[in-house]
């Protein structure tokens, strides 16, 4: 009996061990949020490595569409509508795939955000594409990257980084004369609020 009450003990401990513990991924998912404007960008994607590998023009061949990362297709969320390097797009959530060749990638926004990798991609369900040129990084870039780089308080770069190569596509409200008046009057608002606080 007391053997039995050791063994249940010592798989209870297991079982409490195990669910705090996973095996390591292989291309560990990241999200990625910011402020952008008066919303929120966020971005949901698998992390690949280079491991040594020869990446684009091979793993990653020229002239044909990537999943942008590993494992279930890059999501990116928009919490308004957008200039997505020059083109709008509408709020929502898109999958992100890229056409890479050497000195330049398309990157993509399509309507279909649930699929594995780009296996199931369709044309016909893309919402905009936009050709970006790609420069040679300084110094060899490991793990996929995705960064938001805010530029000023309405405007920032999408930057995607893998192994030698980076590319930018710019990103702004889609309607930026309104977005600043509104922006305007909130900050009217908040002074308004705050000098009514400091009389009281």
């Amino acid at each position: 009996m007391k053997k039995l009450i050791i063994a249940v003990c010592i798989s209870v401990s297991a079982f409490s061990f195990a669910q705090d513990y996973s095996v390591p991924a292989a291309s560990p998912r990241q999200r990625v949020e910011q402020q952008f404007s008066m919303s929120k960008i966020s971005i949901d994607y698998g992390r690949p490595g280079v491991k040594g590998r020869k990446i684009f023009g091979e793993l990653v061949p020229y002239g044909q569409v990537w999943r942008a990362g590993a494992n279930s297709s890059t999501k990116i969320t928009f919490g308004q509508a957008v200039s997505f390097g020059g083109k709008t797009v509408p709020a929502g959530t898109y999958g992100l795939f890229i056409v890479p060749t050497e000195k330049e990638w398309k990157v993509i926004l399509n309507k279909d955000f649930q699929q594995w990798g780009a296996y199931t991609y369709d044309p016909k369900q893309d919402v905009v594409d936009v050709t970006v040129p790609v420069n040679k990084l300084a110094d060899k870039q490991e793990w996929f990257e995705i960064t938001l780089n805010p530029t000023d308080e309405n405007s920032g770069n999408l930057v995607i980084k893998w192994d030698m190569a980076q590319a930018e596509v710019s990103l702004k409200p889609s309607k930026l004369d309104t977005v600043i008046k509104i922006s305007d009057k909130l900050k009217e608002i908040k002074k308004i609020e705050s000098d009514s606080t400091k009389k009281s």
